[in-house]
């Protein structure tokens, strides 16, 4: 007589003896399984990509932009900052001079950051300083690429004809105490305010200017405390980041990060030193 099959005779698996219906199929042996996401990994996941956001922001829509002299009195004062458009003039390709198609080219009259470069205490277009350190200015533009530009005494002509400019009954009192004249200039539909020394002229080596094609012409709105290109030249349109459109924070302050850690600093500065009624201020 034959053996009797092992299991129950209809050709199941042995291994599947006695399953009941329903039941999941059994886990293969040696078989592990993936523990669930992790919310750690998710969050940093989340701060990777919020940090990539804003750095791109940074990089190619706005950047931000600290002001640390009175070059630009009364227009824009020491500790305030504010934002800069980056795509307007077309954004630079990063680490080259390409600059993607902008929405159009600088304007006269606009408020403008841009790079030059440092030799020393002496500061060149950053295209003829190949290698040297870099600093950003701000500066306000006058001459356009092709206008020739003339200055006598306190006066500014471009191509030849005089830049409007009234005389207010005001003064100004710089950071360090002088009194100086406020006058206001009128560009286009452009009107802003420049200071000068009574008791000083600001003098350049050169009084008339050829701005070159591709480059810039610009003065500090401070005029005898500014030095600008009536010193160091042009600016070309591949140094510039953008034209400054907004303050978003201003404050009376020129101290050091260890200062700023001190309650009692950002207790006198939110009290005695902020100007808060320049925050959310368009620069004219």
């Amino acid at each position: 007589m034959s053996a009797a099959p092992t299991g129950t005779g209809t050709g199941t698996d042995p291994e599947s003896a006695g399953a009941v219906p329903g039941d999941p199929p059994p886990e293969s042996e040696g078989a592990e399984s993936l523990p669930p996401p992790s919310g750690f990994w998710e969050q940093v996941s989340t701060l990777f990509f919020a940090v990539m956001i804003a750095l791109a922001i940074r990089a190619f829509v706005i950047e931000p932009f600290r002001i640390p002299s009175g070059s630009m009195f009364p227009t824009l004062l020491i500790g305030d900052h504010l934002f800069v458009n980056k795509f307007v003039y077309g954004i630079k390709v990063p680490f080259s001079d390409w600059r993607l198609p902008g929405l159009r080219d600088p304007e006269r009259g606009e408020v403008v950051v841009f790079t030059v470069a440092k030799d020393g205490l002496d500061t060149i277009p950053a295209d003829r300083g190949p290698g040297l350190p870099r600093e950003e200015f701000v500066k306000r533009i006058v001459g356009l690429p092709g206008d020739e530009v003339e200055l006598r005494g306190a006066e500014v002509l471009v191509n030849g004809e005089v830049v409007e400019r009234l005389a207010l009954d005001e003064s100004f009192i710089d950071d360090a105490g002088r009194d100086l004249e406020v006058s206001e200039v009128r560009v286009g539909d452009r009107r802003y305010r420049i200071l000068d020394d009574p008791r000083m002229a600001f003098r350049p080596r050169e009084t008339r200017f050829q701005v070159p094609p591709g480059r810039y012409f610009v003065l500090g709105d401070n005029r005898d405390h500014s030095k600008d290109s009536r010193v160091w030249g042009t600016v070309r349109l591949e140094e510039m980041k953008g034209p400054a459109f907004v303050i978003y924070w201003s404050w009376n302050f020129n101290g050091t990060w260890g200062e700023l850690a001190s309650p009692a600093t950002w207790w006198r500065l939110l009290t005695q030193r902020m100007r808060w009624d320049r925050l959310g201020e368009a620069v004219h």
